[in-house]
C-alpha cells in the first residue's frame, strides 16, 4: 500500500482533478486571493493558471515529493514566487499572520486531522485574511449521504485516506471560521457520492 499511495495516488489525482469540469470552480475561488497565499495541498499545481495577478507568493504545502516533482513545469511558468513551506497542513511551519489569503481546494478531505489543520491555517492568517475552498463532502441528501458512509471506508484506502462525507461548512464554523459564502451543489457528470460539492470563503473570528 505505500507505493500505491505514494507513486500512484497522486498521479490519479493529477488526472481525476485536471478535468474540465473543475477549472470554473477553481477559477471562482481563486478570483479573490491577493497578497502572499497559503495554499493547502499545492499537489501538481493545477491552480496556478487560476492565481489573480494581485497574488504575489505562494506558500505551498504539499505532503508528496511526486506531486510537486510534477507541479515544476507549472511552477517556474509564473510570474510569482512558489515555495514549499511544509509537508503536513497539520503542523505549518510559519509564523503566525504570515499569509493574506488561503486556498484549499479538494484537500479537506484528505487531511487526518482536519480540526488541526484548519487551526493551523486560521493562525497563520493576518487579521482580516480569507480561506477559499473548493472541497467535495457531505451531501444534502440523506440518501446519498448513506451510500457515501457506505462506500468511506474503500475511498479511504485506494485514494490517500479521501473521507467522502466531511461537513465542511461545519468544520470551518467549528474551528472559528465564518463562512462568508457558500455554493453547495453537485458537480455535474459525477456520480452524487462524490459531486456533493462546497465552494466558498471563509474568514476566521
Amino acid at each position: 500500500m505505500a507505493f500505491w499511495r505514494t507513486q500512484v495516488v497522486p498521479r490519479l489525482v493529477e488526472v481525476g482533478l485536471s478535468l474540465k469540469s473543475t477549472a470554473e470552480p477553481r477559477a471562482r475561488v481563486c478570483a479573490g486571493l491577493s497578497g502572499t497565499v497559503l495554499e493547502l495541498g499545492f499537489g501538481s499545481g493545477l491552480n496556478a493558471t487560476f492565481y489573480p495577478p494581485a497574488v504575489t507568493e505562494v506558500l505551498a504545502v504539499e505532503p508528496s515529493d511526486v506531486a510537486w516533482g510534477r507541479a515544476a513545469e507549472r511552477n517556474a511558468a509564473l510570474s510569482i514566487p512558489v515555495r514549499r513551506v511544509g509537508l503536513d497542513g497539520q503542523a505549518l511551519p510559519l509564523a503566525d499572520g504570515s499569509a493574506d489569503c488561503a486556498l484549499s481546494t479538494w484537500t479537506l478531505c484528505t487531511i487526518p486531522d482536519v480540526e488541526k489543520a484548519l487551526a493551523e491555517v486560521k493562525r497563520v492568517l493576518r487579521p482580516g485574511g480569507t480561506l477559499h475552498f473548493v472541497e467535495h463532502g457531505r451531501a444534502p441528501s440523506a440518501g446519498v449521504e448513506t451510500w457515501q458512509h457506505r462506500l468511506e471506508p474503500v475511498q479511504k484506502r485506494v485514494a490517500g485516506g479521501c473521507h467522502l462525507a466531511r461537513p465542511i461548512d461545519e468544520l470551518l464554523t467549528a474551528a472559528g471560521f465564518d463562512v462568508v459564502t457558500l455554493d453547495r451543489y453537485y458537480a455535474p457528470k459525477e456520480p452524487k457520492p462524490w459531486a456533493a460539492t462546497y465552494e466558498g470563503v471563509s474568514r476566521p473570528r
